[in-house]
């Protein structure tokens, strides 16, 4: 795999969302890799993301893209986020480029009665958001930090699990 020294990443998030994804996207990349060139498109919903990304691949020529959605709880939210996936796949495929499907679903954080904990959204969405940056910039800048992982039980908005030692 190629590297790039100096990147341009793609940012899309959704107004859908109740958190804003996309601000916390720019702040670890403005934190961390202040050198990197961002762009930033918001979107109605996660089914608008992958034409939005494709056009950032292709038509802004970034070298990559992070695709921020928020999923309601409801079935539907569950179909139209599938639906939306395969949108994003199709994209990179087209685009011939990772986009990074950021996806947090509401229920991730639904208490047993069937309401969300907002405090439990809100840090698994910082930490998925915030380690699929590193995620982005380390597939286009720097993969061996990547290969060091593999096989590790990373995980993106909860604890880590671990590898399995042989």
């Amino acid at each position: 795999m190629k590297t790039i020294s100096k990147p341009k990443i793609g940012i899309v998030d959704t107004t859908f969302s109740t958190v804003d994804m996309g601000a916390m996207a720019l702040d670890e990349l403005k934190k961390n890799y202040p050198q990197i060139k961002v762009l930033r498109h918001t979107v109605p919903g996660f089914k608008d993301l992958a034409v939005e990304c494709q056009r950032l691949l292709k038509n802004e020529k970034c070298d990559i893209a992070l695709a921020l959605g928020m999923v309601g709880g409801a079935p539907i939210d569950t179909q139209c986020a599938h639906e939306a996936s395969l949108g994003i796949q199709m994209a990179k495929m087209n685009a011939g480029k990772h986009i990074l499907e950021v996806f947090v679903h509401m229920n991730e954080s639904e208490r047993a009665d069937g309401s969300i904990d907002e405090a439990d959204l809100l840090a698994l969405t910082q930490d998925r958001t915030r380690k699929h940056v590193h995620n982005a910039v380390w597939l286009v800048c720097d993969p061996d930090k990547l290969i060091k992982r593999a096989g590790t039980g990373r995980r993106q908005g909860r604890q880590d699990v671990g590898g399995i030692k042989s």
